[in-house]
């Protein structure tokens, strides 16, 4: 399954501070290509010694930042506000070298702020704005001024200046934001998911609590019935075709027996180093046995399609409950042969089951797997929702649609990978 955020928001801190480091970056790109030019393009005289060595250092730091993040060591809140103080403190030195509050990119302050409101908790958020007014009210008597001899040119400059910080302010903030709502939303979609698969998983524990309740009430009126058909064998009356009838009648009897004393096995009660590794072909063979001795009025045709080397794997019972119950649907939804394909692949098992039925309603292709459906002849009642439900908690997925040549049809992919004993 997909990680998403935890609650204490450690994910958001590590995409935030990668999204920081990128702006590091490019900011102290812009920097140095501003140091280095200004003297030529712009006839200004610039400390350039002390600002590339500050230029320097913040590379270094940030480079050591990155290596950081390469080996995924966490990082807390309170280090990324650090991070984004050294930056601001940065950011002043060079604004001290270069005019101080005349600058007029002293608006560059505003980004970290803006980076904290983002990422960080309140407290951090405003001991970073107090840190960004601080140091711009010290840069108002504190300061290397610029020798501009002309000031209608000083003013010209200024206004540029000015609108150079507009455009860099507001590209690198808006890229940060829209980094930012990206992540919300993804995070708000996979909290919703897992939302819907807990909901889901609690119909599935409560309609697996009544179906145990279930089983163990029938056993009482099996073993009834299974009397009165030994009873009625004995009869000697009886015609060829009623003693056939009472022969499949004990066939279904021991298949429900069968099923009523496994269910503590399909509880999940086994230990994984108790499961057997099995052939995903033969696996599927006898599956298809058991259900025809299920269902045996249904016809099928198994396809085994690239199993010459087919995967050992190791089977959940809840997953042959699943199929069972979606060839059960396959044979309520019309008459004709039910498809059934195997298919592996070096990491995925794919099986798909095909029916010559009207197809699913739209409905059902809409809503299956989320809430229970109604049962119908088409065989679309809880046995989808326990299937998808099965299938998922293995890390498969469950397809459904209408196939051009009519009928409907089952998809399923498994990673061989969770399945097998590797």
């Amino acid at each position: 399954m997909t990680n998403f955020t935890t609650a204490d928001g450690s994910s958001n801190l590590q995409l935030d501070l990668r999204r920081t480091l990128t702006l590091r970056w490019w900011l102290l790109a812009a920097v140095a290509i501003a140091v280095s030019s200004a003297p030529t393009l712009l006839d200004i005289s610039l400390p350039q010694l002390p600002m590339f060595a500050v230029v320097g250092l913040m590379a270094g730091f940030n480079a050591y930042l990155q290596w950081r993040t390469d080996v995924d060591e966490p990082v807390g809140a309170g280090e990324l506000c650090g991070q984004l103080c050294v930056d601001l403190v940065a950011l002043a030195i060079l604004l001290y070298l270069s005019g101080g509050a005349a600058n007029p990119l002293i608006s560059l302050l505003l980004v970290p702020v803006a980076v904290a409101a983002l990422s960080l908790p309140g407290r951090f958020t405003a001991a970073v704005a107090l840190l960004a007014v601080g140091l711009y009210s010290l840069l108002m008597w504190q300061f290397l001024p610029l020798s501009v001899g002309d000031a209608e040119r000083a003013a010209r400059l200024h206004l540029a200046g000015m609108w150079l910080t507009f455009v860099v302010s507001a590209a690198m903030i808006a890229w940060f934001v829209a980094r930012m709502t990206a992540s919300i939303r993804e995070r708000d979609r996979h909290l919703a998911a897992a939302r819907e698969q807990a909901l889901r998983d609690e119909r599935v524990v409560a309609l697996g609590s009544l179906a145990a309740g279930a089983a163990h009430e029938l056993g009482t009126p099996l073993a009834t019935i299974a009397v009165l058909v030994g009873e009625l064998e004995r009869e000697a009356g009886l015609s060829a075709e009623a003693r056939e009838d009472l022969v499949l009648v004990q066939k279904q009897l021991a298949a429900c027996k069968a099923i009523i004393s496994s269910l503590a096995e399909r509880t999940g009660s086994l230990r994984p180093e108790q499961l057997q590794a099995q052939d995903a072909g033969l696996w599927l063979q006898a599956l298809r046995a058991r259900w025809h001795a299920m269902r045996p009025r249904a016809s099928s045709t198994l396809t085994l399609e690239n199993t010459a080397s087919a995967p050992q794997i190791v089977i959940d019972a809840t997953l042959e409950q699943a199929l069972l119950n979606l060839l059960n649907n396959a044979a309520d939804a019309g008459a004709g042969d039910i498809g059934i394909a195997l298919a592996c692949a070096e990491d995925r098992l794919r099986i798909v089951i095909t029916d010559g039925g009207p197809g699913f309603a739209d409905h059902v292709l809409a809503r299956a797997g989320r809430v229970p459906l109604p049962a119908s002849n088409g065989g679309a009642g809880i046995g989808l929702l326990l299937a998808f439900s099965s299938i998922e908690r293995l890390g498969g997925r469950i397809v459904l649609d209408n196939p051009p040549g009519g009928g409907g049809r089952v998809s399923i992919e498994l990673p061989i990978a969770r399945q097998s004993g590797a």
